[in-house]
Formats: C-alpha cells, structure tokens, sequence
C-alpha cells in the first residue's frame, strides 16, 4: 500500500488546504485545477483519496467493474487508478479489461512486483494501462504518474471527443456545414410522405440517409425494405421485387412476397437505381402510377402503400440522354433531390470520422489503439477518398489489426504516400543509423555475435544490449547467447 500524508483538517490563510507533514509541521499547497479520478480499489483507502482530493483531484471511488464503468462519461476524460493490491483474480481480470478499454480514461495500475510475474496483469498493464506503479511507493510519486496519465489523455482533440461521443455507433457522424444541412432535410422529409431522390458517390451513406427519414417519418414503425437493384441479375430483378406464385417458373414451388409488397406501410428503399433494366423501370413506373402489383404468375392486382426512396451514384441525367434510363420515372423518383457530400468536402468531419471509426472497431484487437499519429492525421486529410466512408472504414480496420504501436500511422492506413516526409531530430538519425549498421553486421555474419561485434569493434555484451535496444533479438539470437562463452 503506498505511504500515505493524511490531509489536516485546518486550512492555511486564504483559505487554501493544507497538509501534515511527517514533521507535524503545517504546510500550504498550491492545488492546481480540479481533475477527476476514478479510483478503482476493492478497499479504496481513505488516506489516499484524502490525499488526493488535497492535490487537487475530484476522487471518485468504485469497488467493483460496474460501479467503475457507470462513473466514466464519453464527454469528460479522467484518470484511473485501478489497485490490483486487493484481490482481482484471473477471472477478475477479464472483466477489467473492458473497463480499461474506456478511450476517456488514462488509467495507472498500483500493483505490488510479485503480481507482475502474472502474465494475464502484464498483458492488461502493457496493453491498457499508461503507467504502473509498484507498492509501496510514495504518495508524491503516485501523484504525480496519475498527473502524467491525465495530461496524455487529455492531449486527444476535445471538440472532436465530444463529436464522436456524441453519436451513437450507428448514426450519422458529421458538424460541418453541408452535413448538418443534410440533417435539416432529413428532418424535414420526416414530415412529409414525397418520394426522394439521394444523389452521391458510391460509399457516402446513402442508405443511413434513407433510414434516417424513415425512422422520422410517420412510417417509423412499418418495416424499411432495402434493396441494392445493381447487385440482383436483371433476370431475377422482377421477381424480387414483385414476387411470384407457386407453378409461375420452373422451381417456384410456393408463393413469394416481394420487397415492393413486404414494404407495405412502410419504405422501400431503390439503391443504385441506375442500373435498373429498362424492362423492371417500366414494372416501376405502372406500379408508381397505380399503387398496384402483380406477382409473377398471378392475376390478382394487389394496393400496396410504400414509400419509395430511391438512390445512385450514376448521372441519371446522362442516362437519360442516352436513353438507359426512362425520363418519367426520374420525374416519378424524384420528387425531392438529396445530394450526398463526397467525404473530401467535409472538412473536420474526416478526422471525426476516423476516431469514430478508431472508437467503434477498437475491440476488434487485443492492444489499446489510443489514436492517430500526426502524420497519420495529415495524411486522412491529404487523401481524396474515393471510396468515401465505405473506405474509411475499411482503412481503419484493418489499421487496427496491422498497427504495431499504440497510436495507427500514415503506413498503417497505407497513406504513407500522402504525408510529408516529418523532420528528423539528430538523436533519430543516430539511431536509425545504429539500428541499420548492426542489421548489416549481423547479416553479413549470419547472425553470430561474436564474429558481428568483432567487425564493429565493440563487446559481444554491448551488442546484445543494442539488439535489445533496437528490438533486433529474436529466438536465435537469445539461444547463442546463452551457449557462447561470456
């Protein structure tokens, strides 16, 4: 347990707080800015959080997993203390983990040196923690390891943690000005039962857009029908859309719904309308000018009440011209036009979008991403996106699995060619020189130390001790070690 300065219960002259010394002598502190804390402890020590709270900490106690994650707030970042001291087993552990994931919380791990030699608090430690303390220590020290975990948490952008927090993991993410235009007008479509039009690249959102009218609309509660016309062979666009009946076809062995008619009530989302036969557009536009369809097979007229949103990243105004797509079913479709914005045009919201991408996807690696590095950041902004958030998406995925450190680089989103090259201090050169003459050396003398260190002109010791250094030992290397003579 660390040594703990018990606060005073007086108060210096100005009303600051004071502390005892070991002395008895009365001291007053300079407490700097409130920061909060969350101390997870399974006998939180009184002492020490009165200590705290003297050195300027909001301490906010939790004995347990779930008392500590109802404390943690997306908009607010905060320190962690977690005491490994009071009993949290292997079972225990696995729990904490996801604690410790919190992307807010810069946590400090207080733990005595026996329990390191546990490789499961080890691995929590290395992958979550940004310090660790080994008891006993003092309490200066303790203060000031938690001081250095709050301020690296809060060097993360706050108006960019409060704009991912603020959404939930399947909403539409974005504060500049053409995307909260496009809320306007969602929020307005809402209101009304018009057919849409959404125009934009391929990848921007267009069916999340569709949705979120939808979900607005007074049909909230009747089923939303998606369905990609691209994606069906035209063959079977028919019947996928308007259904069947048993004996229509070889192999219709029963009666099929369609997703016009399972849409009843509600909306059926048209994506990639542009690559629609000419025979299905004109199923279509009956359908539109009726509200009646006919399965394939049948000769029944069945009214169906939709609500048609329709979607492409195809110039439908150039397929109209050249006669790929019928000009009054266009007029039909398009009742009110929704253009998407391309992810280049949105400014912060590409930064916004990464960390909320980063924050979604970062269970889907063991190790702690705690975000981009700043070339990493120039690069997102430097990049077009031609595959728009769909590609974003994916970059940072597979960032998330390939990164090799705590924060995802421009190499790692397979950017690197789109950040400038970022000056190199004197003390990085010597290093990349080092690390790159010793690679050399070693494959000149197929990795034996002896004959390696021999052609640098140092110890063998002393380059082991650089191979450590530079992250150049391997299995080999250990095992010769060990066998040659010192």
């Amino acid at each position: 347990m660390p040594q703990i300065i018990a606060a005073a219960e007086g108060e210096a002259p100005g009303g600051r707080p004071t502390l005892t010394s070991p002395e008895g002598s009365v001291k007053a502190l300079s407490v700097p800015a409130e920061r909060s804390l969350i101390y997870l402890s399974r006998q939180p020590c009184e002492e020490l959080s009165a200590y705290l709270g003297v050195r300027g900490w909001r301490v906010r106690s939790a004995r347990s997993v779930v008392d500590a994650a109802r404390l943690m707030r997306n908009d607010e970042v905060c320190a962690g203390l977690v005491d490994i001291v009071n009993g949290f087993g292997n079972r225990d552990l696995a729990v904490l983990e996801t604690c410790l994931r919190h992307a807010t919380v810069g946590w400090v791990a207080m733990t005595p040196s026996a329990q390191l030699d546990d490789l499961g608090l080890r691995r929590l430690i290395r992958n979550y923690c940004f310090d660790y303390v080994k008891t006993p220590c003092s309490n200066e020290s303790l203060n000031f390891v938690l001081g250095h975990a709050f301020g690296m948490i809060r060097l993360s952008d706050m108006d960019i943690a409060q704009a991912v927090a603020a959404t939930g993991a399947d909403e539409m993410v974005g504060t500049c000005d053409a995307m909260q235009q496009l809320f306007r007008t969602i929020r307005k479509l809402g209101n009304t039962d018009a057919s849409v039009f959404i125009a934009g690249e391929s990848g921007t959102g267009k069916e999340l857009t569709a949705l979120a009218i939808h979900e607005r609309s007074e049909r909230r509660k009747a089923p939303f029908v998606a369905i990609n016309c691209g994606a069906i062979p035209h063959h079977l666009l028919q019947s996928e859309l308007f259904g069947y009946e048993r004996g229509a076809f070889t192999g219709a062995n029963q009666r099929k719904i369609g997703r016009v008619e399972a849409a009843h009530g509600g909306t059926l989302f048209l994506d990639e309308i542009g690559d629609l036969p000419l025979e299905s557009q004109a199923s279509l536009l009956r359908f539109l000018q009726e509200g009646k369809i006919e399965r394939l097979g049948g000769h029944e007229s069945i009214c169906v009440d939709v609500r048609i949103i329709s979607a492409t990243h195809v110039d439908l105004h150039a397929a109209m011209s050249d006669g790929r797509f019928r000009t009054d079913l266009f007029h039909r479709f398009c009742v009110v036009r929704v253009d998407e914005p391309p992810l280049r045009m949105r400014g912060k919201d590409i930064e916004i979008l990464a960390h909320h991408m980063l924050q979604k996807f970062c269970g889907d690696n063991t190790r702690r991403i705690r975000g981009f590095t700043a070339s990493a950041i120039e690069a997102i902004y430097n990049y077009g996106w031609p595959g728009n958030v769909r590609e974003m998406i994916n970059r940072v995925r597979r960032a998330i699995v390939m990164a090799e450190g705590r924060l995802i680089s421009a190499e790692d989103l397979d950017l690197g060619a789109y950040t400038s090259q970022l000056p190199v201090t004197l003390l990085q050169a010597r290093e990349q020189a080092e690390r790159k003459t010793i690679e050399l050396a070693l494959l000149r003398h197929r990795h034996r130390l002896n004959e390696a260190a021999s052609d640098l002109g140092i110890s063998r010791v002393t380059l082991y001790r650089l191979m450590s250094t530079h992250g150049l030992r391997g299995g080999d290397e250990d095992k010769s070690v060990n066998e040659d003579p010192a």
